[in-house]
């Protein structure tokens, strides 16, 4: 055997990746993203951190102004519909809402679906807590968007048939598979938009991600819980025919749907895929303790 030929690294099939690589060599681009999604995973905790450590003032106002701002995506679709009849230019208008939302940094019930479950995996946060924020925003974003949405009645009375149109959709769908199948598709992907915003520091990118998302909705006139109920409040208010029994009734179903939705097909699916050594390094760091390479805060940081 000649020196050329001594000189080939001796390769064991049994520390290879499959494809001939030496042990040192394998899994470059994996580990590459295995370290985004632990990036990723660690804003949310981060996030989770923020969300779940604010004042029952902070809370509710939060969940209030981010009522009004989805109302205004829904003023806009409203308006859209009215002056040109078209349901898909009408859906895209509807995204201003969601651009208000990430921009002014208010939130809707559905978004905390993924953000404080992944700061309870992680030991930084607890039930009770995630249900006082579920519960509070919940609340104040139905209790701000009734009031934009009476506003509008009283301001815009030329919307009154457009919007008892677009209000009576889900009321007349009424409680059933198809409903619900479509409040679980409204889930997944208002928490997949938080699961993006989560991924990326671009802004640009954040605005593309939730317009793409609030298109989807609106084009699908998927079952969420708090854009449906705004678009019933405003019929409601300009003389539907259906009652707030009718909104509380389709309203508790879209809710149940959307938490099916944003937890088993994407909270649940990213923690799987993120991994349980990454969780456990969460886990094992106190809440207060800097990671490697980052500076010591005195609060968690926002990543919005």
């Amino acid at each position: 055997m000649d020196e050329e030929t001594d000189a080939q690294p001796r390769i064991d099939p049994h520390k290879t990746n499959g494809q001939n690589y030496p042990e040192g060599r394998r899994r470059q681009f994996p580990r590459r993203v295995d370290e985004e999604l632990r990036g990723t995973f660690q804003k949310t905790v981060d996030e989770a951190q923020r969300r779940l450590s604010r004042s029952w003032p902070t809370l509710l106002a939060t969940g209030a102004i981010g009522g009004i701002d989805v109302s205004v995506g829904v003023l806009a679709l409203l308006l859209v519909r009215e002056g040109t009849g078209n349901e898909l230019l009408s859906a895209l208008a509807f995204g201003i809402g969601f651009i208000a939302l990430a921009l002014g940094r208010s939130e809707l019930f559905t978004e905390n679906f993924l953000v404080p479950i992944a700061g309870v995996v992680a030991g930084k946060a607890t039930v009770g807590s995630t249900v006082r924020l579920w519960v509070g925003t919940a609340v104040t974003n139905l209790a701000g968007g009734w009031a934009l949405m009476g506003l509008v009645s009283v301001g815009l009375p030329e919307l009154h048939d457009v919007a008892v149109e677009v209000g009576r959709h889900f009321p007349e769908l009424g409680v059933g598979s198809t409903s619900f199948a479509s409040a679980i598709i409204g889930g997944a992907a208002i928490t997949l938009m938080t699961w993006m915003e989560r991924g990326t520091d671009s802004v640009p990118a954040k605005l593309l991600a939730v317009v793409s998302v609030a298109f989807v909705l609106a084009a699908g006139r998927l079952n969420h819980a708090i854009v449906a109920s705004l678009e019933m409040f405003a019929a409601l208010h300009f003389g539907a025919p259906f009652g707030y029994a009718d909104w509380l009734r389709m309203a508790s179903w879209a809710a149940l749907g959307n938490i099916v939705g944003g937890m088993a097909l994407v909270t649940v699916l990213r923690l799987v895929q993120i991994g349980w050594t990454v969780v456990e390094d969460e886990r094992r760091r106190d809440a207060n303790e800097p990671r490697p390479g980052q500076e010591p805060s005195a609060e968690p940081r926002s990543s919005r």
